[in-house]
């Protein structure tokens, strides 16, 4: 396993930050990849990988300005992929931003937590 992925941001794509070694795990900018499969096939595969070997405590931020149904699929499955780690008994924390005129991205932020089973806070930046 690589200890990290650096994605850097697109027009179309976000920002991607997942650092094991300094515990950065981010998720930002906008969501719009033409195949959002292929996108965040590597992302989720680090994922996996790190679920198995993971840091005592991981927070994941979520700060997306906009998102497309397809990435919506997406970001479901890495926080389901989170869920793991509490089922391992391990610290999370997922923190879905939002700009405080956004109510969009702040609802889809709840609906997410409302079908998770692990920490997460939805706060405004």
């Amino acid at each position: 396993m690589k200890n990290s992925i650096l994605i850097e941001e697109t027009q179309d794509t976000p920002k991607i930050i997942l650092d094991k070694t300094n515990g950065t795990f981010e998720v930002s900018g906008r969501s719009l990849p033409e195949n959002a499969v292929k996108f965040y096939a590597p992302v989720l595969q680090w994922l996996e990988e790190y679920v198995e070997m993971p840091n005592p405590t991981t927070n994941f931020e979520f700060k997306l300005d906009y998102f497309n149904s397809a990435s919506t699929k997406k970001i479901f499955e890495i926080v389901t992929i989170l869920e793991k780690l509490v089922e391992k008994n391990k610290s999370v924390m997922v923190v879905w931003y939002y700009s405080k005129d956004d109510e969009l991205i702040k609802n889809r932020g709840l609906e997410i937590k409302d079908m998770m089973d692990l920490p997460f806070e939805v706060k405004t930046y």
